[in-house]
């Protein structure tokens, strides 16, 4: 196992905005004023996940409808920014604000245990899809996978210590 830091994803390079280096930003984060600030510094990452530039410290951000207007120190023109459109910025976890009880990153669900309200066992999440609707959770129960939408009336209990998600699923999901 690495020792190196793992990365979250924040944000989505959309296009450069105007002529002097700002770029625009779709956030991935609940508190993108936080992770956005003046002197943060921000990886540059391709769609495989890969480092694509040196880390960029912001200069200064602001929101901007649904998105961020950033300009990072030393990019002073948009052709610097060009080949970097829709490539993804991540962060060292432990620069992100803490998570509240209850709460776990997305990227964190796969592998979580699924039991109901008794304690029985019902499978294991395997994948996680952000739908327009909401996020749906992918899990492989003992006879066949199911989908089931993450919100609080399907998924009252989340433990994230112990990786265990609490699910009381809809009458005749699970039916055969």
């Amino acid at each position: 196992m690495s020792d190196a830091p793992r990365h979250i994803v924040v944000g989505r390079l959309r296009k450069p905005h105007g002529l002097k280096g700002d770029v625009s930003i779709f956030p991935l984060t609940d508190t993108p004023e936080a992770v956005f600030g003046p002197g943060k510094e921000v990886l540059v990452l391709n769609l495989a996940g890969e480092v694509a530039a040196r880390p960029l410290r912001i200069h200064h951000a602001r929101g901007y409808h649904r998105e961020w207007l950033i300009k990072f120190d030393g990019v002073d023109s948009r052709e610097h920014l060009e080949p970097y459109r829709d490539h993804l910025l991540a962060v060292p976890e432990d620069q992100l604000p803490g998570l509240a009880e209850g709460e776990v990153r997305l990227a964190d669900l796969v592998g979580f245990a699924v039991r109901n309200p008794a304690g029985d066992a019902m499978g294991v999440v395997t994948n996680v899809y952000e739908f327009p609707s909401g996020i749906t959770l992918e899990i492989q129960g003992p006879k066949r996978e199911f989908l089931l939408p993450f919100r609080k009336a399907f998924v009252p209990e989340t433990h994230r210590e112990a990786r265990v998600l609490v699910v009381d699923p809809p009458a005749g999901l699970l039916d055969d």
